[in-house]
């Protein structure tokens, strides 16, 4: 036995740590840590998000819905800095018991409507504008495949491997192992899909691949987690072709835009309340 071996107590307790930029928020109870009232602008879309790969989902799909000339897609995108912790205030606990982003109030709705985790956000977009989500029933069966399938399996990517190659501060063989060996088989998966399909379902974008390229998509093509070498991911061809068309689109552009605190200064839009706050 190392003298690494973890040996489970019959019953857990809680202990703080400092292994994660993330160990001074993580806890194993839910509910607000404070109080605090979410703002709500003009429009009758109210996101507040952070442009993680989660809240780029979002952002992406409302900016393509104005794209199409959806009028009421129209909205209000509220940074929500989750590092501090503002995600446990009493508002946003409101809109998601979870505490994660994004989270989405819509007031067109005779009582406001709340909407959380961001499948969930997509699929409700989808489904009031009519678009990004196939009518037919076995078109839409696949659609919406896919967009669970990438909701079941990003957690081992962020969660699972983006934890314990990029986040932790002491680095182990094995969760790095287990984890680059499931993120390389989704990618498989995605690969031989996409040999065969321009798109996640055929030739006709929509949801499931806005879901999945904010994140395998940002993961071979933005070096997500410093990972791009350690991954290879340039050996998935079709992955890399199919993000590199999405990334392109102007409605991709500027929803990446949105919420983002990080990278150029020039890029960054921390709250998003007109079409005119991204130039």
């Amino acid at each position: 036995m190392g003298d690494n071996t973890y040996i489970p107590p019959k019953v857990w307790i809680w202990e703080t740590n400092e292994e994660s930029q993330w160990s001074s928020l993580n806890r194993p109870i839910a509910g607000a840590t404070h109080h605090k009232e979410l703002p709500r602008g003009e429009h009758p879309l109210q996101l507040y998000s952070l442009a993680t790969p989660n809240g780029v989902k979002i952002t992406v799909m409302l900016e393509e819905l104005l794209a199409l000339g959806n009028v009421e897609a129209e909205y209000d995108a509220w940074l929500v800095r989750i590092g501090d912790g503002e995600q446990f205030g009493s508002g946003f606990v409101e809109v998601n018991p979870n505490s994660k982003i994004p989270a989405l109030m819509d007031h067109s709705t005779p009582t406001p409507t709340r909407v959380f985790e961001s499948g969930a956000i997509l699929l409700y977009l989808a489904e009031k504008f009519d678009a990004f989500v196939p009518t037919e029933q076995s078109a839409r069966a696949e659609c919406l495949s896919w967009l669970f399938w990438q909701m079941g399996s990003a957690p081992y990517l962020g969660g699972g491997f983006g934890h314990f190659y990029h986040y932790a501060k002491n680095k182990y063989e094995y969760p790095i192992d287990r984890f680059a060996m499931e993120v390389k088989r989704q990618l498989d998966v995605l690969d031989r899909n996409l040999a065969e399909r321009r798109y996640l379902c055929g030739e006709d974008y929509n949801i499931a691949d806005i879901a999945t390229y904010c994140w395998y998509g940002n993961l071979v093509l933005n070096n997500q987690y410093e990972a791009a070498d350690f991954l290879d991911v340039a050996s998935y061809e079709n992955v890399v072709r199919w993000a590199t068309e999405i990334d392109v689109r102007p409605a991709v552009q500027r929803g990446r835009r949105v919420n983002k605190t990080s990278g150029p200064e020039e890029l960054r839009v921390l709250e998003r309340h007109d079409a005119s706050d991204i130039s």
